[in-house]
C-alpha cells in the first residue's frame, strides 16, 4: 500500500476532531438537526478538512455512475475470479505481515458511536461477552481491555487471517484471562468451538461483511444470530455505495456487481442501505439504520473527496418477539421521496458516529487523508 496523505499539516486538532454524529439515518432530511460540521457556504469548502452530511448533487451522482460503467467495461478476467475468491485468506495474511502493528488504531470514535461497548467495561456492568469479528489488528479489542474495570468482562477476537490473529497475540496488552484470540472464518458452515451458542452480548462488525463474497452473507447471518444471546446486540459499519474507494477502481479489478478486489488481492463490496435492511431485518431487529456521507477535502491540493460509511445497531429478538420490528428509534427504509430529499418515516436517531475515515485497506496506490481521532 502506498502511504497515506496527511492532512494534520494543514488543520488544526479543532478541525480534525469532532464531537457530534457524521451518521444520518437513511430518510432523515437534510436539515437534521445534529452533525457538526456542516458546509453551508460552498465557497468555504476549502476552509476546513472534512464536513458532515455532504449533499450529493446530480453532477456527484453522475460522475458515479459512470465510473461504475466504466469499470464495467473492463472486469477481472474470468480465468483469475476463482483464483481470487480462492487465494483470500493467503492474501488477507500478506496484508498483515506487510503492515502488522502498523495497521493498529485505537478507534476512537467507538466511544462515541457505540456507547452499549462501553457500557460494559463499567465496574458494575457484570458478566458481558464481546466478540470482534474481523478483529484484524485488534482495533476494538484493546481499547475495550484498557479501559475496563469490570473484572467480568471477556472480549474474544477472531478473523479470518492466522497472521491478524498473531499480531493480536504478539501486542503487550493481549491477556488470555481477559480476551482470547482465534481464526475463524464468519462466513463458514459453523460457529467458532471456542465459544459457546447464544453466549454474545455484543458483536463487533466494522468493515468485516464486505470482505465476504455475496454468496456467503446468509452463512454469515446464520453464525450471527447463533453467536448472540436473546436481546444480544450487533453494532455494524461498512463501506457505502458509491464512496470514494469505489469510483477509484481501475480496470480489471471489478469481479461483480460492486465487488471488487484490490491491487494487494483483498476483496471489498459496496453495499446499499437497502441491501443491509435485507440482509439483517430477516433475523434481528432494525435498531439503527443509517449513512455518513463525508466530504474530506485536501486543502493544499484543492481536492474534494466522497466517503459513503453505512452504520447500523441489529438486536437479536426476545422470545416472542418478531425479527425486523423497528425500535423507536428505526427509521425503515422507502423510496419515498419529497422534492429530491429523503423523507423520515419515524424518528431521527441521534447517535454519534465515527471521526475517521474507514481503516480496511484502500485500493492499491490509493491516498486517503489521515484524521487524527
Amino acid at each position: 500500500m502506498e502511504p497515506t496523505a496527511s492532512l494534520a499539516s494543514v488543520a488544526t486538532t479543532e478541525d480534525i476532531k469532532k464531537r457530534e454524529s457524521s451518521s444520518r439515518d437513511v430518510n432523515s432530511p437534510a436539515n437534521a438537526p445534529f452533525g457538526g460540521r456542516l458546509l453551508l457556504d460552498e465557497s468555504a469548502v476549502f476552509e476546513q478538512n472534512a464536513w458532515d452530511h455532504a449533499t450529493w448533487g446530480e453532477e456527484q451522482e453522475q460522475h458515479a455512475r459512470n465510473e461504475i460503467a466504466r469499470q464495467s467495461l473492463n472486469p477481472v478476467p474470468q480465468e483469475l475470479v476463482e483464483t481470487y475468491h480462492a487465494e483470500a485468506a493467503e492474501n488477507w495474511n500478506k496484508f498483515y505481515t506487510k503492515n502488522e502493528n502498523k495497521f493498529f488504531k485505537d478507534r476512537h470514535w467507538l466511544r462515541i458511536e457505540f456507547p452499549e461497548l462501553f457500557d460494559m467495561v463499567e465496574a458494575e456492568a457484570g458478566e458481558k461477552n464481546v466478540m470482534e469479528i474481523g478483529c484484524g489488528a485488534g482495533n476494538t479489542m484493546f481499547p475495550l481491555l484498557i479501559e475496563s474495570k469490570n473484572p467480568k468482562l471477556f472480549v474474544y477476537a477472531c478473523d479470518f487471517s492466522s497472521t491478524a490473529v498473531d499480531v493480536v497475540k504478539n501486542n503487550p496488552e493481549y491477556d488470555p484471562k481477559r480476551g482470547k484470540a482465534f481464526v475463524w472464518d464468519l462466513a463458514g458452515d459453523d460457529i467458532p468451538p471456542e465459544v459457546e451458542p447464544e453466549s454474545m452480548d455484543v458483536l463487533v462488525l466494522i468493515f468485516v461483511l464486505s470482505a465476504l463474497h455475496p454468496d456467503r452473507w446468509e452463512n454469515a447471518m446464520n453464525n450471527l444470530y447463533r453467536l448472540l444471546k436473546p436481546g444480544g446486540l450487533i453494532v455494524f459499519r461498512d463501506y457505502g455505495r458509491y464512496d470514494m474507494a469505489q469510483l477509484r477502481f481501475k480496470k480489471n479489478r471489478l469481479l461483480s456487481d460492486n465487488f471488487y478486489v484490490r491491487g494487494d488481492g483483498t476483496r471489498v463490496y459496496f453495499f446499499e442501505s437497502d441491501e443491509i435492511v435485507q440482509l439483517f431485518g430477516s433475523r434481528f431487529t432494525i435498531e439503527q439504520n443509517a449513512v455518513d456521507r463525508r466530504l474530506i477535502v485536501n486543502r493544499l491540493r484543492k481536492v474534494k473527496m466522497y466517503r459513503v460509511w453505512l452504520q447500523g445497531k441489529f438486536r437479536k429478538p426476545l422470545a416472542g418477539q418478531s425479527p425486523g420490528a423497528p425500535s423507536e428509534t428505526t427509521v425503515r427504509t422507502d423510496e419515498s421521496t419529497q422534492d429530491g430529499v429523503e423523507t423520515v418515516d419515524g424518528p431521527v436517531d441521534t447517535s454519534l458516529s465515527l471521526d475517521t475515515p474507514s481503516d480496511s485497506p484502500l485500493p492499491s496506490g490509493e491516498a486517503t487523508p489521515k484524521l487524527q481521532a
